[in-house]
This record gives structure tokens, C-alpha cells and sequence, in this order.
């Protein structure tokens, strides 16, 4: 039996069987109605297993919010403000989980009777940090990760002569983008680029939205790592290698559609959102590869939370333990989207040798499963949102205003250290 087929089986199959019992007692319940909030394409996630939740807890009924990324974590924020109007279940992504651990408003799991602390060993460790505050709460269980990988076209590489093997380092990677950097209308304008935006390639260096604090809250953004990240977007961008294009735009769907980019320097997911719906025509003509120089980072994560004004509070604990601490369900999502499972179980499935058709037969999950070997992480520190927005505009003053790298992270760090002070 395929691997696939066989994650459905055991959808259908394994997750019912066995359960009948407790199914009779269930329906001698009340049923209840949980709202679970959700971003696209996890929405896709819950409805796959829907049907296996709905086996096992027939009198919970899951009730789907679903809203545009910005829009669901804007809408959360505002209703945990009011205490008021929030859902059973919410997840989160990694952009915004500092502003809801310092804003409050979420259960901490650790407590009874959640006693999420009992489900530490199985996640990856960088993840379950992150679902940490520094003062010990947990307020989220992992959902899934993200480890940063470099995907590069087959094509555009072929047709310039160059390989992904001559890239070695980040100078190289500069090298090579200055071959697949062109106009190709003649028109005198570029209009082929090596990456999206030079900015965002920084980003996923220092490591996304945290990182900025390290494990005692001590500021850290002029160490090695974020001054290596300014360095090379600044690189990237003085060279014009880069389309400065958005993340999240039309225009930035296009460039994958158009195939006007040659690489994108993103989380694995990225390549579920290409088959999907963003460039699903590419089919074949990507390849993935890890980050120059033996970096490892990542780019991206989701973990559910239960809010504090939750009336239903036991059955959506029923629904965050079965959505991330089940193998199977894990796997299904994996499947669905290509999100990374947070549950280490899950990685010695034999689909993670699988060759991936969309990258043109590469199995392209082991080269993901390594790169989180490698990955650090930090408790979440409430802070972190706040650093992120200041280190993200002296970035923006590097590359577009001349400022210097030395100077930028060091008004960064007393910017930061200032408006954190209590």
C-alpha cells in the first residue's frame, strides 16, 4: 500500500476502530460546538481529517473561521483585547505568536488539566521552545515547522550554463545571480531576477521572527548572525539581483508563475503553495537545496492555542491534541500541504523518502529532516514583535538609504533595549 493511501486508511481505519465504546458514551452527551480560527491553508489541514476527529468525538462539532493570514491574526488580537467574540481554538503563526504572548489572553497548556508539558519529547525541541514564553507558560502546542531551504529553478539554471553545485557559499550564490539577472525583452529594464527581495533573504537569516533575545532576554541583534544577514541582502541589492517584490502580492505570485525568479529562499511550505495554487503549472522545473555554508534556519511555524474566554475549553483541548500530538494526523497534514511536521515520530515515515514529483523526482524531504537537526531556538519572548519591527526598518535603511550595517544594528539594539526596559 502507498504511503498515502495508507495515511488515509489509517484516518479512516485506526483512528475509529477501537474507539466505539467511548463513541457510545459520547453520544449520550450534549454535543458542543467549537469555533476553531484558522489561516489558509490550514483550513485545507482540518477538513483531511475532519472526518476522523469527528469519529472519535462525535458530539464535538468544529465550526470553521477562516480568514486571510493578516486578517486572522488581526481579528484574534482584537477580540482577545475585548475578552469577547473569540474562538474555542486559534492557531497562530510564528509572525505573531511574541505579540499574543505578550498581550495574554491565551491558556497556559502546561497547566492541569491540559499537562501539556507531558507531550515535550514529542516535538522537536527549537519548536517546543518557541511555544514557551521566558516566564514558562506554554501557550501553544506545535503544529507544524519550518526549515529554510533555497529552491532554484532546473530551467533558468540550465539555460545559463550554471549548476546549483557551484554554489558553495554566499559569494558564489551572488556570483551565479549575476548570470540569471537579465532583460530578456530588451527593453533596457531588468525584468529577470536570482530572488524575490534581498530583504526578505535577511530575514530568513537571522531567523525570522525571533531570535532577537537570547535565552535570559539579553538583546543580541549585533552579533555575528544578524551583521552576516545585512551583509549579504545589502550585497544582493547593490548588485540589483533582486526584484524587491513583496511577499504576499500579486506581483510576487507572478514572479513564480512567470518564472521570472531563479531562486526563493523560504520555508519547505513554500513549495505546497507552488503546487497548489500559486504556480502549480511549474510543475518539474524547481529543485531544492540547503542555504549556503552550512546555515540552518528556519522560516516559518504554527502552534494552536486555546484563549482564556474559551466556554469550551475541554473539547478544544480535545481538538489541539488531536490536531499535534498524533503521528497520523501529522502525516496527513504534511501530505495536504507540505507543512513540516512538528512530531519527530512522523520523520521515519517512508514517505519522507519519497522522490517529490513537483521538484522533479528530487526527495527533497531528507535534505529538509537534516536541516532540522541543526536548528536552534529560543523561548518566545514577548518582545520579539517589537524587535522585529525596528531590526526590519534599519534593514530597510541599509538597503534602500545607505546607511551603514555596523551603525543600523547598533541604533537597532538600543532602540530595542530602550523601549523594553521596565
Amino acid at each position: 500500500m502507498k504511503p498515502r493511501i495508507l495515511v488515509v486508511a489509517l484516518l479512516a481505519v485506526g483512528l475509529i476502530c477501537g474507539v466505539g465504546v467511548f463513541a457510545q458514551t459520547q453520544d449520550q452527551q450534549q454535543k458542543t460546538t467549537i469555533t476553531v480560527a484558522v489561516y489558509p491553508d490550514l483550513d485545507s489541514v482540518v477538513k483531511a481529517v475532519l472526518p476522523a476527529f469527528n469519529a472519535l468525538y462525535p458530539n464535538i462539532e468544529v465550526k470553521l473561521d477562516v480568514n486571510g493570514y493578516g486578517d486572522h491574526h488581526t481579528k484574534l488580537l482584537t477580540e482577545l483585547a475585548a475578552g469577547k467574540g473569540v474562538p474555542d481554538v486559534a492557531a497562530i503563526e510564528i509572525g505573531y505568536i511574541a505579540k499574543f504572548a505578550a498581550q495574554g489572553g491565551l491558556v497556559d497548556l502546561s497547566k492541569p488539566p491540559y499537562n501539556g508539558e507531558a507531550y515535550k519529547d514529542l516535538y522537536v525541541p527549537y519548536a517546543w521552545k518557541q511555544a514557551h514564553t521566558q516566564d514558562g507558560r506554554l501557550i501553544g502546542m506545535p503544529l507544524d515547522i519550518a526549515p529554510a531551504t533555497m529552491f532554484w529553478r532546473r530551467d533558468v539554471f540550465a539555460a545559463h550554463g550554471v549548476s546549483i553545485n557551484d554554489i558553495k557559499t554566499w559569494e558564489d550564490y551572488i556570483n551565479v545571480g549575476k548570470k540569471l539577472t537579465y532583460d530578456a525583452d530588451g527593453d533596457g529594464k531588468i525584468d529577470h531576477w536570482l530572488v524575490d527581495n534581498a530583504g526578505d533573504v535577511a530575514m530568513v537569516l537571522w531567523g525570522g521572527h525571533t531570535h532577537f533575545f537570547d535565552a535570559d532576554g539579553n538583546c543580541i541583534v549585533t552579533n555575528d548572525r544578524f551583521v552576516k544577514a545585512f551583509t549579504i541582502a545589502k550585497k544582493i541589492r547593490d548588485a540589483g539581483l533582486d526584484a524587491n517584490v513583496g511577499a504576499w502580492t500579486n506581483e510576487w505570485y507572478n514572479l513564480f508563475k512567470q518564472g521570472t525568479i531563479a531562486t526563493a529562499i523560504n520555508g519547505a511550505w513554500l513549495m505546497g503553495h507552488l503546487k497548489n495554487w500559486m504556480a502549480p503549472k511549474t510543475a518539474g522545473k524547481w529543485g531544492a537545496a540547503q542555504l549556503p555554508e552550512g546555515m540552518y534556519t528556519q522560516r516559518g511555524g504554527s502552534w494552536y492555542t486555546i484563549p482564556q474566554a474559551s466556554t469550551h475549553k475541554d473539547a478544544a483541548w480535545k481538538f489541539v491534541k488531536f490536531m499535534t500530538t498524533n503521528p497520523v494526523v501529522q502525516l496527513r497534514a504534511f501530505d495536504v500541504t507540505n507543512a513540516f511536521p512538528a512530531v519527530k515520530a512522523v520523520w521515519d515515515d517512508p514517505v519522507f523518502a519519497e522522490p517529490i514529483p513537483f521538484l522533479n523526482g528530487q526527495k527533497a524531504r531528507l535534505l529538509w529532516k537534516e536541516a532540522i537537526s541543526h536548528i536552534t531556538g529560543v523561548p518566545t519572548n514577548p518582545n520579539d514583535a517589537l524587535a522585529f519591527e525596528i531590526v526590519s526598518d534599519e534593514l530597510s535603511q541599509v538597503l534602500n538609504e545607505g546607511k551603514s550595517i555596523k551603525d543600523a544594528l547598533a541604533e537597532a539594539k538600543q532602540m530595542i533595549e530602550r523601549r523594553t526596559q521596565k
